[in-house]
């Protein structure tokens, strides 16, 4: 590994803030711990995922228990009512499995369920109310990792997030301005409403968000979660839908069941870089951008050096590129998976960079059909935690609502929100969906088909040892976020925190701009050279929300939450 250190500081002149950040981005503390580590998005559901930690569960256990406490303290990100991703590796044969609880499309969904009778899309129709639902698995993923692999009993797994919904916690300010956000849709729906805009106003800085219908929620599921698909709470949801033009049945609900896949894995340099297959987009990208930089070998440079990044951002918008015209779920559609992630592919689509000029994006395409033939007969708002547990098994789980509050739906008399998923299909070929990701008949609407997502739960081993567990939020920049934070700690060394403040650039292909974050500025003179290269660059405030856990050589384990976030990392 090159011995290359950067270190980020946050600028004494802050640029243009978001509504949902601060204004000037403080360099997190590393968590250092020796038998166990865990990072979640937030500080409640980190504690809670330690505990378990302590009372003798595993990795497993804690990564249950910490996303049903994100389910009650982080309402507008993830969720009961949504579904994502998990990456589990067994500390004892370094073995990787990975559990798919992606939301799914209703039976009654089709191809022009968002357009009028022109064939044009309506607005807002997959984002806002019930029809932009789609089946949630969360609760079914949750049961069935730890069936498998867990050890203390569910309900012991459960109890942290009912006592965190009945006495309730502080809302931040970050919570605050994400209800300002959405608080239209919230406003549309009576019992959200009653929830987060008490007396039509959002819940204040300071004040105590008490969650009591999703505390017995959660106490139903504790005796009995497959009361979410086919028990009370299914007909809530169900009796929910039918009386507000919802198209989720009972049916859907009793049928959904979680898919158990191959772990998608790659190799970068001695590393082992492993994480999710479709429907998840995550894992093709990430090690498809790792082989073109293999190629390249931008690594003599700084991580904020315009050589190093000016690959990495042509890099990306090759992969994006074929992002849109061959990613799908690969239960209704053929992806090619093996040639996307080859070297011998990144070898065809290396000789399009050119070091000193940047590509317009109508000028990269995905390769065509007969390239990638020919390659097979020659081969063929969000939320994320990480644990780490004594024996060195690890899980990166992300999961998500979709959008801040999802589809602003919350079934009366359970507290559950509900997700917007169904956006993330492509509603028509080429229209983007909310954020800005375009897409083809790969990924059309279906019945029982799963959205492509960009979830990107990944874990890296080295010579059969854990050396890295690592995701993020963020929507379409989650793939690009985990593979910088890769690349910071793995090839430029960095230190976890240091890893995680250094500033991100984003390019996704279309829209057309260079996204380089101003929250965290990179030296004036790189953003120069990348402009004198061609890079038509947007300044961006709102990033992803990340964390990670590093294993040193020594066995030490090093964590570290985003700041970007409310997140913590804690250790023992």
């Amino acid at each position: 590994m090159v011995l290359l250190k950067f270190w980020a500081t946050c600028s004494s002149m802050c640029f243009a803030i978001s509504t949902l950040v601060s204004p000037c981005l403080a360099a997190p503390p590393s968590t250092q711990g020796r038998t166990g580590l865990i990072t979640s998005a937030h500080p409640d559901a980190t504690r809670v995922g330690l505990e378990i930690l302590k009372q003798g569960g595993n990795a497993v256990d804690a990564a249950v228990a910490t996303a049903m406490a994100i389910s009650v303290a982080e309402p507008f990100s993830a969720g009961i009512g949504g579904g994502g991703f998990l990456l589990l590796r067994l500390g004892e044969t370094n073995q990787m499995i990975a559990l798919d609880f992606r939301e799914r499309a209703p039976l009654k969904a089709n191809s022009r369920l968002y357009l009028d009778a022109e064939g044009q899309v309506i607005p807002r129709a997959s984002i806002d109310g019930h029809r932009a639902v789609a089946v949630p698995g969360t609760v079914a993923g949750l049961q069935a990792i730890h069936q498998k692999y867990g050890q203390l009993p569910w309900q012991t797994l459960l109890n942290p997030a009912i006592k965190l919904a009945e006495e309730g916690f502080v809302v931040s300010d970050r919570t605050h301005r994400i209800i300002l956000l959405r608080q239209k849709a919230l406003a549309a729906n009576p019992a959200a409403q009653k929830i987060f805009l008490p007396k039509g106003q959002p819940l204040a800085v300071g004040s105590r968000l008490i969650q009591t219908d999703l505390a017995n929620t959660l106490k139903r599921l504790a005796q009995d979660p497959q009361a979410f698909y086919s028990g009370s709470i299914a007909l809530a949801i169900a009796k929910d839908m039918q009386k507000n033009d919802g198209i989720v049945s009972l049916w859907d609900l009793k049928t959904y069941a979680p898919t158990w896949r191959e772990p998608l894995c790659g190799e970068f340099q001695q590393l082992q870089v492993c994480s999710m297959p479709p429907p998840s987009s995550g894992g093709v990208h990430l090690i498809q951008i790792l082989n073109l930089l293999t190629l390249g070998q931008p690594f003599s440079t700084k991580a904020d050096h315009p050589d190093y990044l000016h690959a990495l951002v042509e890099a990306m918008k090759i992969a994006y590129a074929d992002r849109a015209e061959y990613l799908g779920d690969t239960d209704f559609v053929e992806v090619p998976v093996q040639e996307l992630t080859s070297l011998q592919y990144a070898q065809h689509r290396f000789q399009e960079i050119n070091p000193n000029q940047a590509r317009p994006a109508e000028q990269v395409k995905a390769m065509n059909s007969q390239t990638l033939k020919w390659l097979q007969k020659e081969s063929n708002d969000t939320s994320h935690l990480n644990v780490v547990d004594r024996d060195r098994n690890a899980v990166s789980l992300t999961f998500t609502l979709n959008l801040g509050f999802g589809a602003g739906v919350v079934v009366p008399g359970t507290g559950i929100i509900l997700n917007n998923e169904m956006d993330d299909f492509a509603t028509a070929p080429g229209v983007p969906n909310a954020f800005g990701l375009v897409g083809n008949t790969q990924n059309a609407i279906a019945p029982t088909k799963k959205p492509l997502s960009s979830m990107t739960p990944t874990i890296v081993t080295e010579a059969g040892k854990l050396r890295l567990v690592v995701g993020a939020a963020g929507g379409s920049t989650i793939i690009t976020t985990v593979l910088q934070l890769v690349m910071n700690v793995l090839v430029f060394e960095q230190d976890v925190a240091t890893a995680i403040h250094a500033p991100k650039v984003h390019h996704q292909w279309r829209p057309l701009p260079l996204r380089m974050e101003e929250w965290v500025q990179f030296p004036q003179t790189t953003v120069e050279e990348l402009k004198q290269r061609g890079h038509d660059i947007q300044g961006r405030t709102q990033w992803g929300n990340a964390n990670l856990i590093e294993v040193t050589s020594q066995d030490e384990l090093f964590g570290a939450a985003d700041p970007r976030g409310e997140g913590t990392a804690l250790g023992y």
